[in-house]
Parts: structure tokens; sequence; C-alpha cells
């Protein structure tokens, strides 16, 4: 008995089968699915006349929306050559044509799985992610075949279409996650959407926001750096470089990103930070003396004149007497520069021996003394202010009107400069902390709208009351 092997028996089958129920093909008309893109055949499958003719009359029937003979000749080409993948394409676009998005998709995976770069399946995935509102995988499709044929204009476009719904898609979302908090869903957001629109320069600036509220400075910091690569303009992000170029320690970088954003777009803000940034440039440049009164447990005159000079330079230098001083015991001391000015300014007195004895600590009658005198530059500017000061006569409870430093305290506390404790004690013999200091002298500050000065210390509350 002649036997014949099974492929040559299947093809000899479908052949007569085809042979007998062959369907006159459609009259030429419009392509029903203009959509659809008509999977080439590969050279490498092409030498199956059988599966290429059931290919082509399976296109044509489709496209003139004969869906069930369409489908008949796309499986009997899939019969004569089961690795045949353009009749697998083309049974997708059968399921697109049926509406069955859903169908449609194992087909095109399954195409894929033969050839990664067959354009006609990546497109038909497209569609099917699409009609399954699957935009994201859409746009991977589409971005896919128009990366292996840069000449599908249409789809192209449909790319661009996706690329600024997603964005705004996104960007909605990244934009609320990160009003509710919610920190990481926030930056996976703007992630996706700095995908859709790399070239977007606000994006990273946004994202740099929430990076920064993570806490993440070095990836906030590298993303206001690339929205300024992008626009070099943009003074928001220069403002977020000098903020956490501040945070980090560099100083000279911050200083330079503020003057730079600056220079784009004025802003009170932006000039309050530089101010403030050079301020710490400078205090960084003063002896480390200077730097640590204001954690110090005591004070000393030395201290206390480095500090008026330093916070309170205008004040200083506008009350600078002509005549000469002498001071015997400072040429060695590290605020020695202060001390003159301060003691030429009347405003800390040396001792009639010409000593100055800077290392003598501070007590409250001393601080009252130097705050008087300040206070009666302040006065000049405003002389009402200056005698409802002096006319407020304050009662302490261990500080009477007779006492020699009773007016310059009664002055003091009432300017708001120094503080009384229980009772209104005023504490005279007190010696004086950094802290106590430091407030005293920002209370003048503000009585004299005088702008702290580079190399003045942090910002400190009221003035403290005795401890």
């Amino acid at each position: 008995m002649l036997r014949c092997a099974p492929a040559i028996a299947l093809a000899i089958v479908v052949g007569a089968c085809a042979a007998k129920t062959t369907t006159p093909l459609p009259a030429p008309s419009a392509a029903k699915f203009p959509e659809f893109i008509q999977p080439p055949v590969p050279r490498s499958l092409a030498a199956n006349p059988a599966a290429v003719t059931s290919q082509q009359r399976g296109w044509q029937f489709l496209q003139a929306g004969d869906l069930r003979n369409a489908e008949r000749e796309f499986k009997l080409a899939l019969a004569v050559a089961p690795q045949f993948y353009p009749a697998e394409t083309s049974l997708g676009y059968l399921e697109l044509a049926r509406k069955e998005a859903g169908d449609a998709l194992p087909h095109f995976e399954k195409a894929l799985t033969l050839d990664g770069r067959d354009v006609s399946a990546l497109v038909g995935g497209g569609l099917a992610f699409l009609a399954l509102n699957r935009e994201s995988d859409a746009l991977f499709a589409f971005e896919s075949a128009a990366a292996v044929d840069p000449s599908l204009v249409d789809i192209k476009r449909r790319v661009e279409v996706l690329r600024f719904r997603g964005l705004g898609q996104d960007l909605a979302s990244a934009r609320q996650a990160a009003a509710d908090g919610k920190l990481d869903e926030a930056a996976r957001a703007y992630a996706s959407a700095i995908a859709s629109s790399p070239d977007s320069p606000f994006l990273y600036r946004e994202l740099a926001v929430v990076e920064r509220r993570q806490g993440n400075a070095e990836a906030a910091l590298g993303d206001f750096r690339k929205a300024l690569a992008l626009d070099p303009t943009d003074a928001g992000s220069s403002v977020g470089v000098g903020d956490l170029l501040a945070e980090t320690g560099d100083l000279e970088g911050a200083e330079k990103a503020y003057t730079d954003a600056l220079l784009l777009e004025p802003s009170e803000a932006v000039d309050a930070k530089l101010d403030g940034v050079r301020a710490r440039i400078e205090l960084a440049r003063l002896p480390a003396e200077y730097r640590a009164i204001d954690t110090a447990a005591q004070i000393t005159r030395g201290d206390l004149a480095a500090l008026i000079g330093v916070r309170l330079a205008p004040l200083v230098q506008a009350a600078r007497r002509r005549d000469a001083i002498v001071i015997t015991d400072t040429r060695n001391h590290w605020a020695s520069t202060w001390i003159t000015a301060v003691a030429r300014a009347g405003i800390v007195d040396p001792y009639d021996n010409h000593t100055f004895q800077p290392r003598s600590v501070v007590r409250r009658t001393d601080l009252a003394l130097a705050m008087s005198r300040l206070l009666s530059r302040v006065a000049a500017a405003n002389p009402a202010q200056g005698r409802a000061w002096e006319s407020a006569r304050v009662r302490f409870s261990d500080l009477s009107p007779g006492h020699l430093a009773y007016p310059a305290a009664s002055m003091a506390v009432s300017a708001g400069v120094m503080r009384t404790g229980a009772d209104n004690a005023f504490f005279p013999t007190q010696i004086v902390n950094g802290a106590e200091a430091v407030a005293a002298i920002v209370r003048v500050e503000q009585l004299a709208s005088v702008s702290p000065p580079s190399g003045g210390q942090s910002q400190a509350p009221a003035a403290e009351g005795p401890r």
C-alpha cells in the first residue's frame, strides 16, 4: 500500500479542499479597514505558494468585509505552513474587524515571537491595545513599529497624539499625588511623563521638587540641572540648585545659582536667600571664636564687642569718635579690630587704666549699658520712640531707680531688648550667655532696621530673660 508523509498528505488534502471550495474573490473596492497594514510575506516563507495564495486571498476578503471567507483562507495558509506568521497576523486583524481586541492580541503576539520586527503585527498590536484602553502599551507598540519603518507617517502621528495624551494624564496624576503627599507615586508619574516628553524642562524641575521632599538631594540636584540644561532661562531651577547647594554646604555654588536666578527674574525672596548665603560665607571666614559666641555659656567683653562690631556695623560707624583711644591689652586678641571700633564709638568703654580686659565676663548690667547706648543711636532717627524708652521708668524688684545701671536697664527692657524674670527681677549681676547676647543684638537690629550683615549669627528669637 502506498504511504505518504503526513505533511505531503496534509498539503494534498488542503489543496483538494481548496480546489473544491474556492470562492470567487470580491470585486475591487475601497478597503474597509485602511488602518490595517497588510503583512508582507518574507522571502523565507515565499517558497510555499499555497500559503502565499491563501494569505493574499484572505486579505482581499478581509478588506472587502467578508470576514468568514477571510478567516477560512488564513487558516488554510496556516494549515499548509504552521510557521506562516503573516496569516497569524492577519487573524489578529480579523478579530479587530470583529471588534474583539482581546482575541486579536494572542495572534499578534504569536506572530511577533516568530519575527519581532514584523511591522504589521506591531501596528496591529497597537490598535488592539488602543481598543482595550491600554494606551501606554499601544504607545510602545507604535513606537516600535515606527522605529522599524520610519516611513509610517500615520503611525508617527498616533505616537505624538498618545505621547501628548499620556503626558497630560501623567502630569495630572503626578501633581495630584504630590499634593496628597504620595511622593513615591508622584515620582513614578513624573518619570512616566518624562519618558513621553524627555525635552520638557518643567517636568525635571517638578520631579526635582518631589525628590527633594523625599530627601533625595542628589537626584533632585541632578534633575534641576537637567532642567537648566534644557532651558537656561529657568529661574526656578536655578533657585532649586541654590537651595540644595546651600543645604549641603556648597555656599559659593549656592551664591552663583541665586545670582543667576536673580539675573533671570528679580525676586525679593531670592534676594533674601542670596543675602543669607553671603552672610554664611562671611561667617565661615570669621574666627572660630566668633562663631562660637551664640552657644557660649558665658560671654566676655571681647565677645560682646565683636557681636556689636559685626552685626551693628552701621550704628558703630555712625557713632565713631574722631579722637584717638588708647587700649593697651587687646593687640593679640582675636577681636581687637571690633574692640577698637566699639570703644571709639563709645558703646563699650575701656577702663581708666587704658585696659579693655577683653576676657572679663559680661554681666546683665554691662549688657544693658551697651544696649542703651545703641538704642540712643537708634532713637536719633526716631526721637519720639527714644523718649518713650527713656521715660518708661520700669520698676524692678532687685534694681532701685538710684542704681547707676538703672537708666540703662530700664531703657533696654522697655525697648524689648532685654527681659526680666519672676517678680520683674532684672538680675543685675548675672553673667550673660551667648544666646541672650545674640537675642539682644537681634532686637536692636530690628529696631534700627539694620539688615544682619555678612558674618552675623543666625537669627535669634526675642531677647531671652535671665535664667
